[in-house]
């Protein structure tokens, strides 16, 4: 990359920070989808830099995670330690993240019996009033539908309202298994999917290190 290149691409960055970066992240947290927030932008900024900006969001706030629950490979954000040397010289080391107390769950494992548990929707709802929502997630594997499988993404979104849809097909999800707080939307959107057939997954909730398969 060129000078010029790299100055203007920093540029464009500080631009779409300036007039976009605070308010995306902000109507994200707010719950509005992807469409919503480039409804409510004043400056004009491409539909795809909202999305990418949202999944960066969701993702470093732990809201979607990539690696499994509890695997000990969610960070979060970086942190640093201050450090001097024998002569008083300050430098900063990573922590890693044993250091932070972040260790692998050993998940007590079952499964989801509609018969035994009442109705999936009933059943989240009263897990996640117990042990806490930001500490629950479900298991979600929109970015595995590719190309070869649009027909089995149409059906599976098919299953849920206009607005469940537009705020799945906003986000730019990674190509494997992600995992979505289970918050109340989402908790709507696995049970919908369920009630459709269009749901296999699993369920954890890290208060009580519960992973519940739900098949």
């Amino acid at each position: 990359m060129s000078e010029r290149d790299f100055f203007r691409d920093a540029l464009s960055d500080f631009t779409f920070e300036s007039a976009s970066g605070g308010a995306i992240r902000h109507l994200a947290d707010l719950g509005y989808t992807v469409k919503q927030i480039s409804g409510q932008l004043t400056y004009p900024t491409p539909y795809e830099k909202i999305r990418m900006a949202v999944w960066k969001h969701l993702t470093q706030t732990q809201v979607i995670l990539t690696q499994e629950p509890g695997s000990g490979r969610q960070c979060g954000k970086a942190e640093y330690a201050v450090e001097h040397d024998k002569f008083g010289r300050a430098s900063f080391r990573l922590i890693p993240a044993a250091e932070k107390g972040i260790s692998g769950v050993c998940w007590k494992e079952r499964y989801y019996s509609e018969a035994k548990d009442g109705s999936l929707a009933n059943y989240l709802a009263g897990k996640c009033a117990a042990c806490g929502s930001k500490s629950a997630y479900a298991s979600c594997d929109f970015g595995l539908y590719g190309e070869g499988r649009a027909q089995e993404m149409s059906r599976t979104l098919q299953a849920l309202n206009e607005r469940q849809r537009e705020y799945i097909t906003g986000i730019p999800w990674a190509a494997c298994t992600c995992y979505h707080v289970l918050d109340g939307r989402m908790r709507e959107i696995v049970a919908r999917l369920y009630a459709a057939g269009e749901y296999q997954g699993r369920c954890y909730f890290l208060e009580s290190g519960e992973k519940v398969n739900i098949m």
